[in-house]
């Protein structure tokens, strides 16, 4: 039986080639859009799950509560780690890494900038089951001056050669290469190519500053939210007097730290979906992304399965006499039944290996576009092939089961008359799924409008600065004595407008400090905020296109601006001075005073995410980088003559240059590649639909052909006919339209909550992604109704 089955099923296949090609063709986008979704998200939840300690690992966050509200820090500082496990016995250990800046890296003759250098404790890589190929996993970062490799790494410098006990110069500072691993896994939250021990230089032990990205490995049976509520007996310990002799107040104000200085625990599974602090190590994912893709993943294989039901409903008619011969000869409804599904079954089985050569050819561009690095392994592996089957399987029975009972279904007389027409509630049914469909599909069209709507939005609006034409050249600390003369040279240059030196360039995480107002009274209380901190010269404003609110810049002639500070109009606000800022004076930690002589206007020095928050500008250049406004009249004549001055100076370093526009650009790098992802599959999803929508006129013209064919003798014209056709099916996406607007202003609205500064969503959205819905339904619809409408209507009617 199962045989006759597979053979009349591949008959059935063979014998409407290019209806069964186009029908598995929609299914296999479908299932193939589905698997590339399923793979991005597979890595995306499967973050730091690789150690085996993974479960037991938490971060350990810093919240500290301000008169605006909470600002939340990855970092803390330098004694909290083991300070909190010396106290409970529930922390079984603690660990510790640090970010470093780019740093030179040589070994002989070879000198390489490496960007990505960490400071860690000897028992990092233990904890996060990273093992070593070369050295010793338990002690390669006992010892001060040693560091753990890369494979790579040490393959760039060491070639062929063993890397254990080599001397390199990390920042001219000599170290030891005491292990090296293969990598760190591609799902973790951090990264490295080089682990240099902790134990290198000595700190200070405090609490109540921020600096190092601190992990504890907890007790299988231990509740984190307890652990937690007993946090603030530390802060009342050891925060409260640091911030007392800091900060210089009293007692009674440092006490109130135990309520504003919170220590939180995050598990690290949760840091690259629900972290989005803009001190983390490395940018994160976003969980609303996930339910995104995954609702996406879902909506397209619906619509790939109601538009091969929909196919296969509309070729019911070429088999109806088929299914009446059978019929007459004896054959059983359920028997038809199981035909009709072994049909379906094998089509959608086709449709899933086609499904997987689509995945292998478009999985490269994927992964660029999505910044992944899943392999074709993903999908090939013996437990992938049995989901896949088996998908494969419930799909071809789900899709396949109306499209068999409405065949099966047929009554003798009338199918071995011609007569097809199925029932009313039938008819409603199949109309519903081209109005879920299309509904979907414009869903798609606004969400992809709005996604780049916001996306323009964050790179084109107005920054408070001018981004344009500013050279950033990278590393000049090298320069040492020469900086100042180098600078002034390059002024000399007709191309270059304006320079300033400071490594604080606006896109960059700067550092912070806790502020506060000082106050005329002695028993005053002290509100504090958290400010970031930069070090600018006299000409980075002006550099820089930023614009004064209030007072003055900076001036060399000023002898009193090394106690001076510039803040930005959002920290005067939080101050509660916006009224009268100039000439008063500002603590930092340290018992520090600052005399406020200027505000400058707001400026993002952050991504869009996130609100403008305060910032103090310190007078006094640190010198990493110079950054130029300059001509771009003739850009390669321009950095082929500084290159130049560059090598005169003998700087320890090559020549390195960007350009601020495209580190800016940087910032938004997974909202741009979100955005692909969602316009690659929006349009996939309409091409669904529209297959779906073709299949669906099909059937309807076909059950029409008498009626047009009558309406054609009695001197309807071509165009009236097509437009009585095509209204048919406009009319239900329309219907989509009207469902579908409502739906999606919600959840983009929702959506857009997430930025600080973000689009509003104009009525012109909706109307042009109707628009678009109704004129693709339209150029689906026509090639059918046209082509019905020139039909000879003597063919149509000669049987009657």
């Amino acid at each position: 039986m199962i045989k006759n089955y597979i053979i009349i099923a591949w008959r059935s296949l063979t014998k409407n080639k290019v209806f069964s090609f186009i029908n598995m063709f929609g299914l296999a986008i479908g299932l193939a859009c589905c698997m590339l979704i399923t793979g991005y998200l597979h890595q995306e939840l499967t973050y730091d799950t690789y150690s085996s300690n993974a479960k037991q690992l938490y971060r350990v966050n810093l919240g500290t509560v301000g008169a605006v509200g909470t600002d939340t820090y990855p970092i803390v500082d330098v004694a909290v780690g083991e300070g909190m496990k010396n106290a409970y016995p529930e922390i079984l250990a603690s660990t510790r890494l640090t970010s470093n800046p780019p740093l030179f890296v040589e070994y002989g003759s070879r000198q390489f900038k490496e960007n990505q250098i960490a400071g860690v404790d000897s028992n990092f890589l233990q904890i996060f089951s990273i093992p070593l190929l070369e050295g010793d996993n338990k002690t390669a970062l006992i010892e001060p001056n040693s560091v753990v490799l890369t494979k790579d790494m040490a393959k760039k410098y060491f070639g062929e050669y063993p890397a254990l006990g080599r001397i390199i110069l990390i920042a001219k500072a000599p170290v030891k290469v005491t292990g090296v691993i293969d990598k760190v896994p591609d799902n973790s939250h951090f990264h490295a190519d080089a682990f240099i021990s902790l134990n290198t230089k000595n700190r200070q032990q405090t609490w109540s500053n921020v600096g190092f990205y601190t992990y504890l490995m907890l007790d299988k049976n231990a509740d984190p939210k307890k652990l937690e509520a007993q946090f603030p007996q530390l802060v009342s310990k050891y925060v409260v007097p640091e911030i007392q002799r800091d900060m210089g107040v009293s007692v009674v104000e440092a006490q109130k730290s135990v309520n504003t200085f919170l220590f939180s625990l995050q598990p690290i599974t949760d840091i690259h979906l629900h972290s989005h602090t803009k001190y983390e190590r490395e940018a994160n994912g976003d969980i609303n992304y996930i339910y995104i893709f995954g609702v996406l993943a879902i909506f397209i294989l619906i619509l790939a399965c109601i538009n091969f039901t929909n196919l296969s409903t509309a070729a019911s008619a070429k088999r109806s006499k088929e299914v009446g011969i059978r019929k007459v000869l004896g054959s059983l409804k359920s028997s038809l039944v199981g035909q009709f599904l072994a049909e379906s079954i094998m089509l959608t089985t086709l449709a899933m290996f086609f499904a997987l050569a689509l995945v292998y050819l478009l999985l490269p561009y994927f992964n660029e576009v999505a910044g992944k690095n899943t392999t074709i392994q993903f999908y090939l592996n013996y437990k992938a092939l049995i989901i896949e089957l088996f998908i494969a399987l419930i799909v071809g029975v789900a899709a396949g089961i109306y499209p068999a009972f409405f065949i099966s279904s047929f009554k003798i007389l009338s199918v071995l008359k011609g007569n097809t027409n199925s029932q009313n509630s039938k008819s409603v049914l199949r109309s519903g799924l081209i109005v879920f469909q299309f509904a979907i599909s414009t869903m798609f069209i606004i969400g992809t409008i709005i996604v780049y709507q916001q996306l323009h939005y964050m790179q084109n609006q107005k920054l408070g600065y001018d981004k344009e034409q500013i050279l950033v050249i990278n590393d000049t600390y090298t320069l040492k004595n020469n900086l100042e003369p180098f600078k002034n040279q390059l002024l000399q240059n007709k191309q270059v407008v304006n320079a300033t030196i400071s490594s604080d360039v606006p896109i960059r995480t700067s550092d912070g400090t806790q502020i506060y107002l000082k106050s005329t009274t002695a028993d005053a209380s002290h509100s504090e905020i958290h400010s970031a901190i930069y070090h600018i010269d006299e000409s980075y404003l002006p550099t820089m296109g930023m614009k004064m609110a209030a007072g003055r810049n900076f001036s060399p002639a000023s002898l009193g601006d090394s106690a001076a500070v510039i803040v930005n109009e959002t920290a005067i606000k939080e101050l509660g001075i916006a009224s009268d800022p100039i000439g008063k004076t500002i603590v930092r930690s340290g018992q520090r005073e600052f005399t406020i002589v200027g505000v400058v206007k707001d400026f993002h020095y952050s991504s869009a995410k996130e609100k403008i928050a305060p910032l103090m500008m310190l007078y006094g250049h640190s010198n990493g980088t110079i950054m130029l406004k300059v001509k771009t009249a003739d850009v390669a004549g321009l950095l082929s003559d500084i290159k130049q001055q560059w090598t005169d100076f003998h700087a320890d370093s090559p020549f390195s240059y960007t350009f601020l526009d495209d580190q800016f650009a940087q910032l938004y790098v997974n909202e741009a590649r979100t955005g692909k992802i969602f316009t690659s599959f929006a349009i996939l999803a309409v091409v669904i639909a529209s297959l779906g929508l073709f299949g669906l006129s099909a059937f309807s013209i076909r059950q029409r052909v008498k009626e047009i064919g009558i309406r054609k003798v009695l001197g309807a014209s071509s165009g009236s006919i097509t437009g009585m056709l095509s209204a048919q099916f406009l009319k239900l996406v329309s219907l989509s339209i009207i469902i579908a607007v409502p739906i999606t202003w919600y959840a983009m609205h929702k959506w857009l909550q997430e930025f600080a500064y973000r689009v509003e969503i104009h009525w012109w959205v909706f109307i042009v992604a109707g628009a678009l819905a109704l004129m693709v339904a339209f150029i689906t619809v026509s090639f059918q109704s046209v082509r019905a409408a020139l039909a000879n209507p003597v063919k149509s009617l000669r049987s009657e």
